[in-house]
C-alpha cells in the first residue's frame, strides 16, 4: 500500500501512524503532516497517502471522533457538511453525494459511517436535520 519512494518525512509520519492506538494520536499525526505539507516538507500526494492511511488506522482504534486528515475522506466529509449546513438534505443533494462517492471511491459503509458521525455531533449541539427519502440511481433504466 505504501510506495518504496516515500520521503524520509513520510515514513517518519508512517511509522507514527502505525503506532498510534488513539484517535488523539492520530489526529496530532495529521495536523504534523499538515505543518509539513505547508512548509513544503511534503507533497501533495504524500499528504494524501498519509491522509488516507490515517483513515484507514482511525478506523481501527476505538472511539467515535472524527480525525480531521488531508484525505479523500475528509475532503468527502467537508462536502457532506456543506450539503448538512442548511440542516435539510435533499434528494438532489443526495445525487450529487453518490457521484462524489463513486469520484472518491467512498463506500457506502463508510459514507453511513460518516453521516452518522456528523448527525450524532449535530445531535449534541441541539441541531436536527431532515434527510429526503432517496433511492440510489439503478444502472441501466434512466429513471430517477
Amino acid at each position: 500500500m505504501v510506495g518504496s519512494r516515500m520521503s524520509r518525512k513520510a515514513r517518519r509520519h508512517f511509522k507514527k501512524i502505525q503506532r498510534a492506538t488513539t484517535k488523539f494520536m492520530l489526529q496530532e499525526v495529521a495536523s504534523a503532516i499538515q505543518t509539513d505539507l505547508d512548509k513544503r516538507h511534503l507533497s501533495y500526494d504524500e499528504a494524501l497517502m498519509l491522509g488516507n492511511l490515517i483513515q484507514n488506522r482511525a478506523d481501527q482504534v476505538p472511539g467515535d471522533g472524527i480525525v480531521y486528515a488531508i484525505s479523500d475522506r475528509d475532503a468527502y466529509r467537508r462536502t457532506l457538511e456543506l450539503y448538512l449546513r442548511d440542516a435539510l438534505l435533499t434528494r438532489t443533494e443526495q445525487l450529487l453525494l453518490w457521484e462524489e462517492r463513486r469520484r472518491l471511491g467512498i463506500s457506502e459503509d463508510e459514507h453511513e459511517h460518516l453521516l452518522a458521525q456528523l448527525l450524532s455531533q449535530w445531535k449534541r449541539q441541539g441541531k436536527n436535520v431532515t434527510i429526503d427519502r432517496f433511492v440510489k440511481p439503478s444502472g441501466g433504466t434512466g429513471n430517477v
